[in-house]
């Protein structure tokens, strides 16, 4: 049965998760991510952010509670409308294979028409702004042009829900909000619904209409608020009495979900 129009992409009820080992990742989590949104979600090591980016991926099913995706199952998920990608923290680029090669592979896995298939490339390469190096070789590139060329290869299927799991958390400042405000207009120029886990507050308030707040031990929400401020956001937002208020909330909110212990001290089982 197809979805009503008005369905969220994705509508998470009562879903947790618990490890084969007896670790509860997850408590009930509540959650839906409205159509054309940018969600992120937010919180210290160790509370399943990951862990709950992978079930709304379907990479993992929750232990109990369910998840709808535009109104269905997962498996209905893959058609137009209803298609989702996801960028994970690491590149994961085949070294033996070029750029475009790289950003082909979900469509060569697809058998997609070969002339179909060299269009969505190169469309997807030239929205990253790699054109010029589609001919690169993985260790050619610096880190954050790999993530760009991974981030074309989830763009590639043309996504209509595309996931992101700490994209950038491993690249310097500068190149880091270089590409949060690229993707920022990524997101507006391709109307996608975006969820992006991170651990920044500065990259949350920067990219988001919506942050919602996690807490470890096991994963749960604490709180969540949207960020109403037009879009596109320059680098001048970063320095206005709005921006450092919205950072103070969400800076309470994670100490609150701390609750007074460190990020770091989560034991390296449950950092997820």
């Amino acid at each position: 049965m197809d979805a009503p129009g008005d369905a969220p992409a994705v509508a998470i009820a009562g879903a947790t998760k618990t490890w084969p080992n007896g670790t509860r990742a997850l408590d009930p989590i509540d959650l839906e991510v409205r159509r054309g949104e940018f969600l992120t979600i937010l919180g210290p090591s160790g509370c399943g952010k990951s862990t709950l980016l992978h079930l709304i991926a379907g990479l993992e099913a929750p232990t109990t509670g369910s998840i709808r995706w535009w109104g269905g199952p997962h498996a209905a998920t893959g058609r137009a409308g209803r298609r989702l990608a996801m960028v994970f923290q690491s590149p994961t680029l085949m070294p033996w294979a070029r750029v475009d090669a790289n950003v082909r592979l979900p469509l060569t896995l697809a058998h997609a028409p070969r002339d179909e298939a060299d269009r969505a490339v190169a469309d997807a390469i030239w929205l990253v702004g790699l054109a010029e190096f589609e001919r690169h070789w993985p260790r050619e590139l610096s880190g954050g042009m790999q993530m760009r060329a991974s981030i074309a290869r989830a763009l590639v299927t043309r996504p209509d829900l595309l996931l992101m799991d700490e994209p950038f958390g491993a690249l310097d400042e500068f190149t880091r909000q270089r590409l949060d405000s690229e993707l920022s207009a990524l997101w507006m120029k391709r109307g996608l619904t975006i969820v992006f886990v991170t651990h920044s507050i500065h990259e949350a308030v920067f990219l988001s209409t919506r942050v919602a707040v996690m807490g470890p031990r096991p994963g749960r929400l604490i709180d969540e608020i949207a960020v109403d401020e037009p879009h596109p956001r320059g680098d001048a937002f970063r320095l206005t009495t709005r921006f450092a208020g919205y950072a103070q909330r969400l800076s309470r909110l994670v100490a609150q979900a701390c609750g007074g212990a460190a990020a770091d001290d989560a034991p390296a089982a449950e950092r997820v």
